[in-house]
């Protein structure tokens, strides 16, 4: 993506930006006030056709979805949309779509992947939201001959190889990926067959040592020319229009945010060295799931304050200094991302925090979606300062024991108050709530059944596909990124199908049995399953959300009414009390340090 843009369309582009700027003095235009994406145009009554239709179906799989800090999107202007971390494959940028233009009426030309686009559903859906099309190196990758290695730890650079062909396979400017989520890196130079330099070392931290450790297999991926992509993205953002990337180049399940690709800095730069009287602001959208892959889960996506790309990085840009100008735009962005995103260096940290914030939290208040979040980060920064700090050693090997205990146990912390109920109390809760629990599985019984062939094929095919992008991919962990996509498209293509086949099904019924014979004609039979087949299934899914939080809590109530379990609950009650405590006292001595404004009073309140 940090492929220059050769000089023949910049040439071209900066003419038409510097007559567009005089057309706009001669009109008495202020810039920054013309905004192509909130002009009424057919194009755009179909964008917010699709959005508004794939937000039924979202509203569908996720129980809640929140805005925080939308008030930051300017109305007006070019924007670059930079979102992080890409958790969730093709619903992100349709989410980030649907937020944006409902609370800020801005219409965004995301980058998608050239190969997404070639998918027959995504990219009918990719073209009506004026998506630009980008060839990614890492979807042109192929497996390379032989086996490579560093040999020597002070030239981190040289590569060696092993009955390789890199004269034949590879080229400059191209990849060499690394198996393992290892990362890549591009080539500089082609020596021989066996040895080749890069550009610059492995980012990830562990490469170099494994290539030390022996000789490894190999992806390799030629140099991609993006000409063709700056050009339009550059044009859109002359017209004032907003462009959205996911500038870690493709979607993960990581705990932390990959390296940003230097194409969005291109775009930013490179827009405005064509028109410096363009005003890109770039702002910062951190996409933070709960559970994004499961059904009915949460998400809060939350706007960071737009940045400005310095004048001094434009000119030194300009002249020449490509380099330095790119690093630090990206540091920039980089840091503003980390300020709207949770991100842990591995999964049991970010399990211990999200328990630390648990134990901080008042039982008695209820925190907004958006503030666990905010609490989330701040938790990460502040373990991430005093990390080494004995007493936070400590506490969150106690912490994670803890967690370790309720896993043993089966049940939740929100649960352990269960331990301080007398025993006929929580007799009488698992009674009511089992006989709760059969009601409500009786009302979504028949939703449950018509809907069952969608859930089953649903999960199948999601596993098989995350099976298949796992294999493919150098930094999927699970590959869980790619499970809620999948689980959406294949609902979409399914159940209209499935609910056809039961209307015309109930037509044939009523035609061939004379079910209900004042009933003429008999489509109207069909309208009328079409209506009532998918309200019963809306109905079995609210019912069986509920009766689902009632069967969780039913197995704690077990767990207390068993003698062998009494006092270990007893005692896990007394841990979690000391640990609450300790851990509050800790944050609140700590917290002043890392965050100046810190009020341990107004916390819950902020």
């Amino acid at each position: 993506m940090a492929s220059p843009v050769p000089q023949a369309p910049v040439t071209s582009l900066l003419s038409e930006a510097r007559s567009k700027a005089v057309q706009r003095e001669n009109t008495h235009e202020i810039p920054g006030t013309r905004s192509i994406d909130t002009e009424p145009t057919f194009q755009h009554w179909i964008y917010d056709m699709v959005i508004w239709s794939l937000s039924v179906v979202f509203d569908l799989f996720f129980r809640e979805i929140r805005p925080r800090g939308a008030y930051r999107i300017p109305r007006h202007g070019p924007i670059i949309f930079v979102a992080a971390p890409h958790a969730n494959q093709f619903i992100d940028p349709i989410m980030l779509m649907r937020q944006i233009r409902n609370e800020a009426g801005r219409r965004i030309s995301f980058l998608a992947a050239e190969k997404s686009m070639h998918r027959k559903f995504v990219g009918t859906v990719a073209r009506s939201v004026s998506s630009i099309p980008v060839t990614r190196a890492q979807d042109l990758a192929s497996p390379g001959t032989g086996l490579i290695y560093i040999e020597d730890k002070e030239k981190p650079l040289v590569i060696k190889g092993q009955g390789t062909k890199f004269m034949k396979e590879c080229s400059q400017g191209g990849l060499i990926i690394l198996p393992k989520s290892m990362g890549s890196a591009e080539i500089d130079s082609i020596v021989s067959d066996i040895e080749l330099i890069l550009r610059r070392p492995f980012k990830e931290e562990n490469a170099i040592e494994y290539l030390l450790s022996g000789p490894s297999k190999f992806k390799k991926a030629p140099k991609v020319d993006q000409s063709q992509m700056y050009e339009k993205v550059f044009e859109r953002l002359n017209e004032g229009g907003c462009i959205g990337i996911f500038p870690e180049g493709g979607s993960h399940d990581r705990p932390d945010l990959l390296p940003l690709k230097a194409g969005v800095a291109v775009m930013a730069l490179g827009a405005l060295e064509l028109n410096p009287e363009c005003d890109i602001k770039i702002v910062p959208c951190g996409m933070n799931y709960f559970h994004p892959h499961k059904f009915r889960s949460r998400a809060v996506i939350e706007f960071g304050p737009p940045l400005n790309v310095p004048k001094e990085l434009v000119k030194t840009y300009s002249e020449g200094n490509k380099r330095d100008s790119i690093h630090q735009l990206l540091e920039m962005i980089h840091s503003a991302l980390l300020a709207v995103t949770v991100t842990s260096p591995d999964y049991d940290t970010l399990m211990v925090i999200q328990a630390a914030r648990r134990l901080y939290k008042p039982a008695h208040k209820k925190i907004p979606l958006s503030l666990v979040i905010e609490m989330n980060r701040r938790l990460v920064i502040g373990y991430t300062h005093y990390k080494d700090d004995p007493r936070i050693i400590h506490l969150r090997d106690a912490v994670a024991n803890y967690n370790k205990q309720l896993r043993h146990l089966g049940i939740l912390d929100h649960q352990v108050e269960y331990a301080t109920l007398p025993i006929p109390e929580i007799g009488g809760k698992l009674v009511y709530r089992s006989l709760k629990l059969f009601i409500l599985a009786f009302g979504a019984l028949p939703g449950a059944i018509l809907f069952a062939p969608v859930f089953i094929a649903t999960k199948m095919i999601s596993k098989k596909k995350a099976a298949e992008a796992l294999k493919a991919s150098t930094v999927k962990i699970a590959a869980r990124d790619v499970v809620a996509t999948w689980k959406i498209l294949v609902a979409l293509g399914l159940a209209p199908t499935l609910y056809w086949f039961y209307a015309l099904l109930a037509t044939w019924a009523t035609w061939k049995y004379d079910l209900v014979p004042e009933v003429r004609p008999v489509w109207l039979v069909t309208l009328a399953a079409m209506i009532i087949f998918p309200a019963i299934t809306y109905a079995a899914l609210r019912i069986g959300e509920i009766g689902m939080d009632i069967f969780k809590s039913l197995k704690p109530l077990v767990t207390c009414l068993n003698p062998n379990n009494l006092n270990t609950i007893a005692k896990l009650r007394i841990t979690r009390d000391e640990l609450s405590k300790e851990v509050t006292e800790m944050i609140n001595s700590l917290g002043p340090d890392v965050f100046p404004e810190f009020d341990s009073h107004r916390l819950m309140q902020s």
